[in-house]
């Protein structure tokens, strides 16, 4: 049983955490069990309009006079499945299990972004035996799809002056900075035409898709060569539209903004004699992307086979500007940071391609996100995006965007957190910033006195059904964020 790890302290906490519902923009579940807990162990607590949850305690005996630090991660969750799996992400608790040294999920994502970093907090701020400044526990809603609780963070209602971030991925590192980010949403109008009854001996309809893909974070993972289902289906659609006339019947692949699309797929209809030529031309690029891509993803899958003829089509022209326009969006890495070794600097994510409708009529819609360290080029990024999918689409809007935080390497508490973790594990801690986006750019804008660092346990495939914590890790962190409170 998870809730009897070590620490049993921060383990039991996060297991609760694992069984209320928390997606993004529907925190509703989890503010009510946060302001329970919070009763429970007589924290004084404040909800904001937004849905963030403030919780305090004072300073143990000694420390009166230090700084007040707040503790601070994001309550909502990315809620990813893998399609065989039924799971309701608004009502169901995660299934969690131990394999080894990690928790995992069962075909959905797990939830410890940013569900460790709460438990770890709610174990130090309920804490009988820890000696702390006095704490703030700062818990934000919808951080996942669009800082909501960061963007209306009031003025004044904090009073530390140090900031530890509980969201970050990796044993052993400390991060002082964050790119910027945008969305970029695009939308195709177009109104679909029957195929008619004298055509359809003629045609030929065929089901194609991608999967087990990874995925993972649009930004902590872009540079790690994973594929990306649409422009893998995008790159096919584009070799057979280019042999002969080919219709888009349906498309679809992806779900969120920051996840790399793990799956995709279309049904498109062919002339009856190009039966033989698209499967052989199928073959032939299977093994192509296989030969680009093994060395990194190991499931993939790609298949193709013939299906009911639709009753609808997406009309031709419109069809080939749109795979035009999906081929020609730029995906992935973009340049790597000059000042930091190792940083991604600009990134962009073809995220989401989805058939809808509302009162204007039928309509595809493009979600995609760009990222960087460096505003001008993370406006010059979403420009391309912009215009490489007008080509094909009627609106192209922008996100309001967030705000990068730039690195302090004279921070204090940094000092601090370096000299925490060497003391406990005699090593030296990684002093890096990260290509996502993290709350504090935006808590800088408010409060422009912090001094923030973030830490986090060892996580993998973040934003996937693959989602696992380390749990030799989450014990480390448990001790370092201890040790730093203690010290300051």
């Amino acid at each position: 049983m998870i809730k009897e790890l070590h620490p049993q302290e921060v383990f039991s906490i996060f297991h609760e955490i694992t069984q209320v519902p928390r997606p993004s923009k529907r925190e509703g579940k989890i503010i009510n069990w946060l302001k329970a807990f919070a009763v429970k162990h007589n924290l004084e607590h404040t909800v904001d309009e937004a849905g963030n949850i403030i919780m305090r305690k004072p300073a143990t005996p000694g420390y009166e006079d230090k700084p007040g630090v707040i503790l601070q991660a994001h309550m909502d969750m990315v809620c990813e499945k893998n399609n065989d799996t039924v799971h309701d992400f608004d009502n169901d608790p995660i299934h969690t299990y131990i394999d080894g040294d990690f928790i995992k999920a069962q075909g959905t994502t797990l939830g410890a972004d940013n569900g460790i970093g709460m438990a770890l907090m709610l174990a130090a701020i309920t804490s009988d035996t820890l000696k702390h400044p006095a704490l703030e526990c700062l818990f934000t809603v919808d951080e996942e799809t669009g800082l909501t609780g960061a963007f209306r963070l009031q003025d004044g209602c904090l009073n530390g002056k140090q900031l530890i971030n509980l969201d970050s991925e990796d044993d052993g590192q400390v991060f002082i900075g964050c790119a910027g980010g945008i969305d970029t949403l695009a939308k195709m109008y177009y109104v679909p035409e029957p195929v008619e009854q004298e055509a359809k001996e003629g045609l030929l309809a065929v089901h194609i898709k991608v999967s087990g893909l990874m995925g993972g974070h649009s930004g902590d993972d872009i540079n790690k060569g994973r594929g990306n289902a649409n422009k893998i289906l995008v790159r096919f659609l584009y070799q057979v539209m280019k042999a002969t006339d080919m219709y888009v019947a349906t498309l679809n692949g992806g779900n969120l903004r920051n996840a790399i699309a793990r799956e995709a797929e279309a049904v498109i209809v062919l002339p009856i004699w190009f039966k033989e030529n698209v499967r052989v031309m199928f073959n032939h690029y299977v093994a192509t992307i296989e030969s680009e891509i093994s060395d990194v993803e190991k499931d993939f899958a790609m298949s193709l086979e013939t299906t009911d003829m639709p009753a609808f089509l997406i009309p031709q022209e419109q069809s080939e500007r749109l795979i035009q326009a999906l081929y020609a969006c730029p995906h992935g890495m973009m340049a790597m940071s000059k000042t930091m070794p190792g940083l991604v600097e600009t990134s962009t994510n073809l995220a989401s391609v989805k058939m809808k409708e509302d009162d204007k009529g039928a309509y595809i819609e493009v979600n995609t996100s760009q990222r960087s360290s460096i505003e001008s080029k993370k406006h010059d990024l979403k420009q391309m995006v912009e215009c490489a999918l007008a080509l094909a689409c009627d609106e192209v809007t922008h996100g309001d965007g967030y705000p990068g935080w730039a690195p302090n390497p004279q921070s204090p508490l940094l000092e601090v957190t370096k000299k925490a973790y060497q003391d406990l594990f005699a090593a030296e801690p990684k002093v890096l910033a990260i290509h996502a986006g993290l709350e504090c750019g935006l808590f800088l804008e408010k409060y422009p006195y912090l001094d923030m660092v973030s830490i986090g346990p060892q996580m993998f495939g973040v934003h996937s059904p693959q989602e696992r914590l380390s749990i030799a890790s989450t014990g480390k962190c448990w001790q370092w964020l201890q040790r730093v409170l203690e010290t300051l």
